[in-house]
């Protein structure tokens, strides 16, 4: 089968792979076809997450037809069309059982890599480095979905791919960003970064009762999104300043919460934006925290700070006096996608959310590095581009 597979550094090629097999009772294979290129994907091919092989196949946003289970599948028919959570999960563990699917205990066999960096594991997760498992992901022809009775949710006739695919994983993540705010009618909520992720947050911070939502970008075409598709109000951060140009619009106290929707790759400028290429490129610390701290400033006295940006290590000159002097919480997390994919599909078929409207881009497979190419590098517009296997 074809494949989209990590050959190194800024190196991504579609190659000729073995399919996928059943491996454990609880498999299932996945015919994919739809896939599409995350923003954490980016974080992969950049070098930032350690443990990826040459040949690594990505992906972890797909859905398809079933064309194959195993013994234990009793949930799922060869010919179910489904979409499949990034966060691999079985379902019986104390996490599970939480409804924190993300942190499964029993999912990442790699869980000791984990352990070393974050002192704890996390839920093994498709085509995102042997840290989380090295579980092959779903930017090819087929994939092999281990705990199928668990995780992929059947799409109902009625239901396109473009309108389930975001299912994977961007939509409920900018659910969850927005869910964590705990936000109360009034509120106003600010967001770091206009990518698919915040456009979602954007717009689920207005379903979960935001009265105000300010979204911080640079790129022209995506702070136009945001106004026009998801009712935000904008600020351009390469034109003003972000911290009075927020006090300013919510009258000197701050937002109620803010979202980094940004993570390890965010961009700035100043010293503070040099200081971290620096630090980086020294590898003195992994992580540019630019819109971590921004919000963090930014918030209201006793708000909220969401993390859904994604962060792989450390991060330098973390205001934790700002967080700790001004009563201020920080909530984060790894989406748990499997809790939040019905309900965002009930949204979806009550034309409450139209997730169709951040694609810009849909290309075939074969076509995967120059996806690639125009989302990092944000050529021609692009926001989000899906690929057709």
């Amino acid at each position: 089968m074809k494949a989209t597979c990590w050959m190194g550094r800024n190196t991504v090629q579609v190659q000729e792979v073995p399919d996928p097999k059943i491996l454990n009772a609880r498999d299932a294979i996945v015919k994919i076809t739809s896939t599409s290129i995350c923003g954490s994907d980016l974080h992969l091919v950049d070098g930032y997450v350690p443990s990826m092989i040459k040949g690594d196949i990505l992906g972890h946003e797909f859905m398809g037809e079933v064309v194959e289970v195993g013994k234990g599948v009793n949930n799922l028919s060869i010919g179910d069309r489904v979409v499949v959570p990034f966060p691999i999960a079985c379902g019986a563990c104390n996490a599970c059982q939480n409804q924190a699917y993300s942190l499964c205990e029993n999912s990442n066999p790699n869980a000791w890599m984990a352990e070393e960096l974050w002192g704890h594991s996390t839920a093994g997760i498709f085509g995102y480095s042997h840290l989380t498992g090295g579980y092959a992901g779903g930017q090819a022809e087929y994939a092999r979905v281990p705990f199928a009775d668990v995780g992929p949710l059947k799409v109902p006739d009625g239901v396109t791919d473009e309108q389930a695919l975001f299912l994977s994983d961007v939509l409920p993540t900018g659910y969850m960003g927005a869910e964590m705010c705990n936000i109360r009618p009034g509120d106003v909520v600010a967001v770091w970064g206009a990518g698919p992720v915040g456009q979602f947050a954007i717009v689920s911070a207005f379903l979960l009762g935001a009265e105000r939502v300010i979204v911080i970008d640079r790129f022209p075409y995506r702070l136009q999104m945001a106004r026009d598709k998801a009712g935000a109000e904008t600020i351009n951060y390469e034109e003003t300043d972000v911290l009075d140009a927020l006090k300013e619009m919510t009258g000197g106290r701050g937002p109620d919460a803010c979202i980094d929707a940004a993570g390890l790759e965010a961009h700035g400028h100043g010293v503070a934006f040099a200081y971290d290429r620096a630090k980086q490129a020294a590898k003195l610390e992994t992580d540019r925290p630019t819109a971590l701290r921004q919000a963090i400033m930014a918030c209201r006295n006793g708000g909220i700070v969401s993390i859904i940006g994604v962060y792989g290590g450390f991060v330098d000159k973390f205001p934790i006096g700002s967080v700790m002097n001004r009563s201020l919480t920080i909530k984060a997390g790894q989406t748990h996608v499997h809790r939040y994919m019905r309900p965002l599909l009930e949204r979806i078929q009550n034309g409450e959310i139209d997730p169709t409207f951040i694609i810009t881009h849909t290309l075939p497979l074969d076509q995967a590095p120059h996806g690639y190419e125009i989302f990092k590098h944000k050529q021609d517009n692009c926001e989000k581009v899906v690929l057709k296997a």
